[in-house]
């Protein structure tokens, strides 16, 4: 049995595209790894750059979405963002099999109920005690309402995409309303709607001798009177919860998208070709120009 969505680090900043400096030098290491990924960057080094224009003219086939010919700057961000998030989608794709019984490359909310819960639905008296960490009586509905969330075009069963954004809503724009709501509803515990402070304080620390409270919390209780509850009315309300949750961190791939393509638009007109892309390659790929790799990389899936 696949033990219910639940998670419990509260705080989501955007991922860092690369740790390298970002410097307008001739290595271009920093837009290597946020194009391509560190590891596939790291691939892309042991090229010849014949081979390196060659998998990036297939790399441009697939960034161009609506298939125009041009590639726009929210399509460059779109790309860079699921670079970026290669490990979500690993994830998803190491318990796909868990959750698809039928095998047609879906899974249907009753599949994953299946999966998930049918051990305690045919064995409901099992659970009656438990005092496990989550409530299967709790979870069912909270996985069905994020499941119906995720499900985009309305058909009751999850393609990739869409049960990714279930697996990870954090990651995804429009389940960013489920994440908060399921955070308040983890902290209020006495169900008015909103997060006071000895809530917000109970979900990272609990009273279990009565003893005097550790100082890192007293400054947890300085954080939520001065930058939590931003109304100063005593509690959190959803869009104070999503300003604590999901910062609004500088958008990297935004800035990283634009920086591609100023630097490569020849004709100035806020869009790149696929020509002005291999005339500027190395900026994209990288290579350092040797035949070594050529073995290493044989059996390197694409991007």
């Amino acid at each position: 049995m696949v033990k219910p969505t639940l998670r419990k680090e509260r705080v989501h900043h955007d991922h860092e595209l690369s740790r390298q400096a970002h410097e307008d030098n001739k290595s271009y290491q920093y837009d290597h790894e946020a194009f391509l990924g560190k590891e596939e960057a790291t691939t892309f080094d042991q090229l010849t750059p014949e081979e390196s224009k060659d998998r990036l003219s297939k790399i441009v086939d697939r960034i161009d979405s609506n298939k125009d010919g041009y590639i726009t700057t929210d399509e460059l961000k779109t790309w860079i963002k699921r670079v970026q998030k290669r490990y979500v989608y690993e994830n998803v794709a190491k318990v796909w099999t868990d959750y698809d019984l039928n095998k047609d490359n879906k899974i249907s909310w009753d599949e994953y109920k299946q999966a998930t819960y049918g051990y305690y639905l045919a064995n409901p008296e099992e659970f009656e005690d438990a005092t496990d960490q989550f409530s299967f009586k709790k979870m069912l509905p909270r996985d069905e309402r994020r499941f119906k969330a995720a499900d985009s075009n309305g058909d009751q069963a999850a393609d990739r995409e869409e049960f990714t954004a279930f697996l990870h809503p954090e990651e995804f724009d429009h389940m960013k309303d489920i994440v908060v709501l399921e955070t308040l509803e983890d902290i209020d515990k006495n169900g008015d709607g909103h997060v006071d402070e000895d809530e917000y304080i109970a979900d990272m620390f609990a009273h279990e001798d009565g003893g005097p409270e550790p100082d890192w919390v007293k400054t947890e209780r300085d954080q939520f009177s001065d930058f939590r509850d931003l109304n100063k009315d005593g509690k959190m309300d959803r869009e104070e919860i999503r300003h604590w949750i999901l910062p609004q961190d500088y958008d990297h791939a935004q800035a990283e998208a634009r920086h591609l393509v100023y630097e490569s638009d020849q004709d100035k007109d806020q869009m790149l070709t696929k020509e002005e892309i291999l005339e500027n390659w190395n900026m994209f790929v990288g290579s350092q120009a040797t035949n070594y790799g050529e073995d290493l990389t044989r059996n390197h899936d694409e991007l």
